[in-house]
């Protein structure tokens, strides 16, 4: 039986192929585009998850395919750990310090009382060149708006978090399909996916596990000189330095600084000297060495790398960036190396 032609069988596209290749490519990253653009709130979810999964791969590795283990049981585990390590203590530290906050904020008056005494022990007025009263008012002003909307500051978290776990089952379930996507559809060759995944490794190496273990050493430095020097909750303040140690330049000064401030408004003035000084010599000293050791060692980063990826990622992604802005630069300097390369194998080519 004949069939009946195609309604569009003979109508002409008025594009050539080259027209509708790049029309392709355009809508494919416009779509892309879009795509981000409506995700940036969760942005950061899908990017820890990758970085979760950097970390915890290896041993994914080791227990799934060199011991053969159940793939969604040891998935489960890491997803376990993942919240028991890091998304309960950070959710509740955040919760700690923010109730502390507001019991500050709520008494301005206690604080112009140990500026003032700070005033009379060192003979410097800070109150009179800073309109410090007003400020306080204002931060209390802006804490407490910060109450009613808890609410849906911890649904968004937990949005964020559910989306992160979500993300790292699915890269964990189906590992295998996940790799061989970023081979099939990324545009580079395989020489060239294997120089930004062992970046990937290095950044994740440097600037993760090794930023880890910088804050733990200065978690434990400042929660020893806060007891020595007889300050109040010293192991509490001890586990606020070691989040605080995650943010480039300022870091654990956020806790010993006002420490030494207590001791002076206290009348005790050579304990907070004491403070400064093992702050000033001691525990931010440590941080430069070791955050440039480790850099090196644990990933071959480059400290300059390392230090300006640091402001560049933390600027544009918050406390995630401490990862994302080197891994920027270096994923930069690989693709400059790349384009190099191809530049130089096709004058090859040409010449030949």
């Amino acid at each position: 039986m004949h069939k009946p032609p195609k309604p569009f069988a003979y109508v002409e596209n008025i594009y050539t192929p080259r027209q509708r290749y790049v029309l392709l490519v355009v809508s494919l990253v416009s779509l892309a585009g879009l795509m981000v653009v409506g995700l940036a709130q969760y942005l950061t979810a899908f990017l820890a998850a990758g970085i979760l999964f950097v970390v915890f791969r290896p041993w994914w590795v080791a227990l799934v395919h060199h011991r053969k283990w159940n793939h969604r049981l040891v998935t489960i585990g890491i997803l376990l750990v993942t919240v028991v390590l890091l998304v309960v203590p950070f959710y509740a530290l955040s919760s700690l310090l923010l109730e502390r906050l507001v019991a500050f904020t709520k008494h301005p008056e206690r604080i112009l009382d140990a500026l003032h005494k700070v005033e009379d022990a060192t003979g410097i007025s800070i109150t009179g060149q800073l309109n410090v009263r007003q400020m306080l008012l204002q931060g209390a002003t802006k804490v407490s708006s910060w109450i009613p909307t808890l609410a849906s500051s911890a649904l968004n978290f937990l949005v964020v978090v559910g989306l992160m776990l979500f993300t790292m089952y699915y890269l964990f379930m189906q590992e295998t399909y996940f790799m061989l996507g970023l081979h099939r559809y990324l545009p580079f060759r395989n020489e060239t996916l294997e120089e930004l995944g062992e970046s990937l490794k290095n950044n994740v190496n440097a600037n993760v596990l090794g930023q880890v273990l910088v804050a733990m050493v200065q978690s434990v430095l400042t929660g020893l000189t806060l007891w020595i020097f007889e300050v109040p909750d010293p192991v509490f303040w001890g586990v606020v330095a070691f989040f605080m140690a995650f943010l480039p330049v300022l870091g654990t000064p956020l806790v010993w600084g006002p420490a030494a401030l207590y001791q002076f408004s206290q009348g005790q003035s050579g304990k907070a000297i004491g403070i400064l000084l093992v702050g000033f010599i001691v525990i931010i000293n440590i941080d430069n060495l070791l955050r440039i050791m480790l850099a090196k060692r644990m990933g071959d980063i480059h400290p300059l790398v390392t230090l300006v990826g640091l402001v560049l990622g933390v600027e544009m992604f918050g406390l995630i960036g401490l990862v994302i802005g080197p891994l920027l630069l270096s994923y930069f300097m690989v693709l400059m190396e790349v384009f190099r390369r191809e530049n130089r194998r096709a004058m090859a080519e040409k010449t030949s």
